[in-house]
């Protein structure tokens, strides 16, 4: 492999302009410059990645932890993390931490071993409390992504998902439906336990008892998911709409009015939140709060890249805001009307 001298020979510079160029430590004339790239592009010389980091203190690299890699709205987070990174000149490490706090904790020491510049971390539903405190005394800069919490000393990037909750059980409400199911999965969630927030605020901003709707939490496999949503199905108040709090909720929630032959819109009304790529080609097509994954991913690194810069600002939240698709699937028959009068 060749060497920094040989590139240096070749170019007829010294090899403290080589390393001038490759660093960008320091400003180097054009054509000296173009003279340098021309001998490593010839002598195929590779710079020594671990040396060149350690003399600079920095890896360019950041590592992100999240906790389902498959999940719509986390791969967009993935997405756009990535995106950001590269344009930085930043190498992104990801890890899935399959909502475990013990594999969330391993993920995050690994990347922390390896240097890493900064940290993204979506915590997992069991997360400990200690990863924080432990990340308080690591060099490496912190955001947080999507699952947010109001006392964290890090930065952090999510959406709003009271409003858009509230704003959805009130579509419904005007649609004539009066008893709802909401499957909020697992509250430990902070994104989850804010829509179940909204939804109990948006009943009873429309004059609706809680106390006659059905929530669905669900808080690992000792609380089996799809025998409580096939309960609500059959509860003797007939409930008449369903939200799901995720897209792997939507699924749930579909799977279970399918095999109960409930049909969408006519018998219920179902909606979802984060849920699938093109749901307007689904049949019928799915209303959905749809929250802006990808541009949450790359705010996370807009604020990661400040503190690489040196900021020391009090930590920031950002909220972006979440739109809601409108479709037939909330769009059907109105409930209480004649079968042929449609909204």
């Amino acid at each position: 492999m060749a060497t920094i001298v040989e590139v240096a020979a070749l170019a007829g510079v010294s090899t403290s302009t080589v390393s001038h160029v490759l660093n960008e430590t320091r400003h180097v004339e054009p054509a000296t410059r173009r003279r340098v790239m021309d001998a490593i592009e010839k002598t195929s010389y590779r710079q020594d990645a671990l040396a060149r980091a350690m003399r600079r203190s920095r890896t360019d690299s950041i590592g992100l932890v999240i906790p389902d890699a498959g999940e719509p709205a986390f791969a967009e987070m993935v997405h756009g993390v990535e995106q950001a990174a590269a344009k930085l000149g930043l190498t992104l490490l990801l890890s899935n931490s399959a909502e475990s706090a013990e594999r969330e904790a391993k993920a995050v020491k690994v990347l922390l071993e390896r240097r890493v510049d900064g940290l993204i971390l979506a915590r997992s539903a069991n997360s400990s409390e200690s990863i924080i405190d432990e990340l308080k005394n690591e060099s490496a800069a912190v955001v947080l992504l999507d699952r947010m919490s109001p006392s964290s000393p890090f930065d952090q990037v999510g959406t709003e998902n009271r409003q858009p909750m509230r704003s959805l059980v009130s579509h419904l409400v005007d649609a004539g439906h009066r008893r709802m199911v909401l499957v909020a999965g697992d509250r430990r969630v902070s994104t989850l336990r804010e829509r179940a927030d909204g939804f109990t605020i948006g009943v009873i901003e429309a004059g609706l008892d809680p106390s006659d709707q059905i929530v669905i939490a669900s808080n690992g496999p000792e609380n089996p998911l799809a025998a409580e949503i096939a309960k609500a199905i059959d509860d003797p108040r007939g409930p008449t709409a369903f939200i799901a709090c995720s897209t792997v909720l939507a699924v749930a929630t579909l799977e279970q009015l399918k095999a109960a032959n409930k049909r969408i819109p006519r018998d219920v009304a179902f909606a979802t939140f984060d849920g699938f790529s093109h749901s307007d080609l689904f049949e019928p097509s799915i209303t959905t709060v749809r929250q802006p994954a990808l541009e949450v991913g790359i705010a996370a690194v807009d604020l990661l890249k400040d503190r690489l810069a040196g900021s020391t600002s009090m930590p920031r939240i950002v909220h972006l805001e979440q739109s809601i698709e409108y479709r037939e699937s909330t769009r059907g028959y109105r409930f209480g009307a004649h079968p042929d009068e449609t909204i």
